[in-house]
């Protein structure tokens, strides 16, 4: 008879960590070459794309390789660029770069506009078509070991625990899932790969990753104001030389506008809040207008991992492989990374088909970088690994330029010999309060511009309240005697949520966390000073529910 200590175990030929565009790719992968594997899915959300966010524009190189039939399937699933526009802004007027200028990779012809939800919800069922187990709800908690050393799985984190640690009427134990292979697929700074990162080193030879915030809002808009299909980017203001980022547009069926903003976390003031700046960039003179008479119906956030090649970790650990965002494949210029996650899938599935054919199990995938340099992975982030350090070299002007040159540069055949760096990481850029002009941001007006907790609303947060709080302080003396007293308690600005607040009563001032407003973007996580600020896994299936975005 097991005691409430005893963990169930279940055992598959592979366990997946993440329902997202990687996950869900190498899964459908898998089964194409090896229908007789058996192949498992562990999703946090509530449902496959609950926790899923992006822009997205995707380039479909992927999903025609994966899927030759995907629009056939779901034509309604993405929508042709139209329009493709590039601005540059300052206060008061908007400038457009001529298409001919932009370097073709910046260019998005061919591409289609996707709400990301959407997609993965399409991809969960061919999967399951497939015979795949996605079990949505339940979050990847531990890294589970052989004696060897190597992976063998993971396990599920316990339910039913209270705040104060004891176990509650419902407490269930977590669940044991053990494989011949493991593939991590969370996301950017997801909890297991930082925990891999450190057993195995994984970071060793790499510079730091670097990471943008992006928030975004979806809008139902007037139908005049509409164009299906186009694509607006934007650089320049709201934000000013201490700070980098832009903003985009996109144009969806049925009179809706997905708008948001991302800002690099290497910013430098700590009154910088991410999310007022997108709220600041919908009054500009020339962006207002499409939103005249609209209605906000949807709200997101969520961390992006942008620090390109040189940023990338080592790929494998004894029994396993990284993953799409997890790895941190975005390509920084392009502002995709869709197609080289699902690409990362595949070229992961391809590499644990042959070893499991092969008679091999939880040794390490060593043919796994080969296999993204054959699907075009990592030959298409070498082709831009300078754009990211040279934007934090040289800054959003300087840093553009260069970026332009060597990707046209590049469209010609010519690669330049030099590889930059960045090796400062992201929570080490923040200057001092006494450094530092604040920033003063408006107040919302609840028509065009909202509040954080406004904003919440939309995004359908929901925590049991009752458990342990999954932002953990790893000193709490710090949030005063650090944070408030040298920067102003910069994460009651950097989190788009409202989770961290500063109260205070006459003389005495208290650091408050409502972990139930979390959106589980990761950015405290990153973004800290003293990387004192711990986001764990909290209960399976909570936290954000998009619907679409």
């Amino acid at each position: 008879m097991m005691s409430e200590f005893d963990r169930e175990q279940m055992e598959y030929d592979v366990v997946i960590v993440g329902a997202g565009p990687s996950g869900l790719s190498a899964a459908i992968k898998l089964k194409q070459l090896k229908p007789e594997l058996s192949v498992c899915i562990l999703e946090k959300g509530a449902q496959v794309g609950a926790h899923i966010m992006s822009g997205a524009v995707i380039d479909p190189v992927a999903l025609n390789q994966l899927l030759p039939d995907w629009l056939t399937q779901n034509p309604k699933l993405a929508t042709p660029v139209s329009e493709d526009q590039f601005l540059v802004l300052d206060e008061d007027n908007a400038y457009p770069v001529p298409h001919a200028l932009l370097p073709p990779p910046l260019r998005n012809t061919g591409c289609y506009i996707v709400r990301l939800g959407e997609v993965c919800a399409f991809l969960a069922e061919q999967a399951e078509n497939l015979g795949v187990e996605i079990y949505p709800g339940f979050a990847a908690a531990e890294v589970l070991y052989n004696d060897n050393g190597s992976v063998r799985g993971i396990a599920s984190g316990d339910m039913g625990i209270a705040k104060d640690g004891r176990h509650k009427a419902d407490y269930t134990r977590g669940i044991e899932i053990v494989a011949k292979y493991t593939l991590i697929g969370e996301g950017a700074r997801g909890s297991l790969t930082g925990d891999l990162e450190a057993r195995f080193g994984l970071r060793n030879e790499s510079d730091p990753q670097h990471y943008g915030l992006g928030i975004k809002e979806v809008w139902q808009v007037k139908p005049e104001q509409h164009q299906l299909g186009r694509v607006q980017h934007a650089l320049g203001w709201p934000l000013d030389s201490d700070a980098q980022g832009g903003a985009f547009i996109y144009h969806l069926p049925n009179n809706l506008v997905a708008v948001g903003y991302v800002v690099h976390l290497n910013y430098r003031n700590p009154s910088m809040s991410p999310f007022d700046e997108l709220q600041r960039f919908k009054t500009h003179p020339a962006i207002r207008g499409l939103f005249a008479g609209g209605k906000r119906i949807a709200y997101g956030a969520r961390a992006i991992a942008e620090g390109g090649l040189q940023s990338l970790p080592k790929l494998t650990f004894p029994g396993g492989v990284l993953m799409g965002c997890a790895a941190g494949f975005l390509n920084f210029p392009r502002i995709k990374g869709v197609h080289n996650a699902m690409l990362s899938g595949i070229a992961a599935a391809q590499c644990v088909a042959n070893a499991i054919t092969q008679g091999r199990a939880n040794d390490e995938l060593l043919d796994y970088p080969t296999q993204l340099e054959n699907v075009q992975v990592l030959p298409e982030l070498r082709q831009v690994r300078n754009i990211k350090p040279a934007l934090s070299k040289l800054g959003t002007i300087a840093g553009t330029l260069y970026a332009g040159f060597e990707l046209w540069l590049s469209r010609f055949g010519v690669t330049l010999p030099w590889t930059l760096r960045s090796r400062t990481p992201d929570h080490a850029t923040l200057k001092s309060t006494r450094q530092c002009t604040p920033i003063q941001y408006p107040k919302p007006d609840g028509i065009l511009t909202f509040s954080k907790l406004d904003s919440l609303m939309l995004a359908n947060v929901s925590h049991e309240h009752d458990q342990p709080c999954h932002l953990q302080l790893l000193d709490e003396s710090k949030a005063l005697t650090v944070n408030y007293a040298e920067y102003d308690s910069p994460e009651t600005r950097y989190c788009p949520a409202g989770v961290y607040e500063v109260l205070s009563q006459r003389e005495d001032v208290q650091f408050q966390i409502n972990a139930q407003n979390c959106l589980h973007c990761k950015t405290c996580d990153i973004k800290d000073p003293t990387q004192n600020i711990h986001w764990a896994t909290p209960e399976g299936g909570g936290g954000p529910m998009y619907t679409g975005l």
